[in-house]
């Protein structure tokens, strides 16, 4: 899963196109792309979404202190979605609580206990920051988290997020750093934040490949438009499977060896795991 568009609930329009940007998953937003008087309306529009859905879809709820989720869920698990995302969560104790929830709603739709995987969107408040080591113990559910720039700049009362190269300012850079580890500590996929000028392709790009390059193994996305730059980004090229394949046929040629020569360099345990995981991903 490298690429995730959001599409707003409420938009007829949006919602019928969707599936045709080639995002690997289409999350359908109940949260803060909907008004609150529009939220009943989008339930019964993602839910239709979801149900005729040809790809695999995710839906964003509201946060679990705003009294919504309830209904939310409610409303939009017969359509039996892949995955929950969940905004503003601030501790793994959170997605275990989404969980529990989602529990009760299979059983109700006759799904399969746990098939429903959870996405944390993990840094949007500043008591959020503190829980990112957290997440570990949220369950077998959660099955990969983000981090929010726009709602975490608020928690924070900052007046810039990105600096005159475009690159996000410091408080955000930590609050990225500290996703992905997290998300690693936790075993799950860490997925990098939206890319908001959606017309600037070349500023989606270059953060995409540093994502790449730094660790994370998708992205949000806004727009249909960014979703084809941002796979681009998140496949690992030719060359690249072609050095892993090489590293793990250089240890697999000595066994039980904790470094081997290739091409003049040593190459040790760290690359070796590297290699696989990538080869892993290609598989996947």
């Amino acid at each position: 899963m490298r690429s995730f568009l959001f599409v707003p609930g409420d938009s007829e329009k949006k919602l019928a196109k969707a599936y045709d940007s080639g995002a690997d998953v289409v999350i359908l937003d109940l949260e803060d792309s909907v008004s609150a008087d529009r939220k009943p309306a989008a339930r019964a529009l993602v839910r239709e979404a979801a149900a005729d859905a040809p790809g695999t879809v995710a839906i964003r709820v509201n946060a679990l202190d705003t009294g919504l989720v309830d209904d939310d869920l409610a409303a939009v698990m017969a359509a039996r979605p892949a995955m929950i995302v969940l905004p503003k969560s601030e501790t793994g104790a959170d997605v275990a609580h989404l969980s529990a929830r989602l529990s009760v709603h299979e059983a109700e739709q006759d799904v399969a206990d746990g098939a429903t995987r959870v996405l944390a969107i993990a840094t949007e408040t500043a008591r959020a920051m503190f829980g990112l080591g957290t997440y570990d113990a949220a369950g077998p559910r959660l099955a990969a988290m983000t981090w929010g720039l726009e709602d975490l700049s608020a928690a924070l009362g900052v007046s810039r997020t990105r600096d005159e190269n475009g690159r996000v300012t410091d408080p955000f850079a930590f609050a990225r750093t500290m996703c992905l580890a997290g998300a690693k500590a936790a075993g799950v996929l860490p997925i990098d934040a939206v890319y908001t000028d959606f017309r600037n392709s070349e500023g989606l790009a270059r953060e995409s490949r540093e994502a790449a390059a730094d660790g994370f193994l998708g992205k949000l996305a806004i727009h249909p438009a960014q979703v084809a730059v941002i796979n681009e980004a998140f496949t690992p090229s030719a060359e690249a499977v072609a050095a892993a394949r090489r590293i793990v046929a250089a240890f697999e040629e000595n066994p039980g060896a904790g470094v081997v020569s290739l091409d003049g360099r040593m190459v040790d345990r760290p690359h070796l795991i590297n290699a696989q995981q990538l080869l892993a991903r290609v598989g996947a």
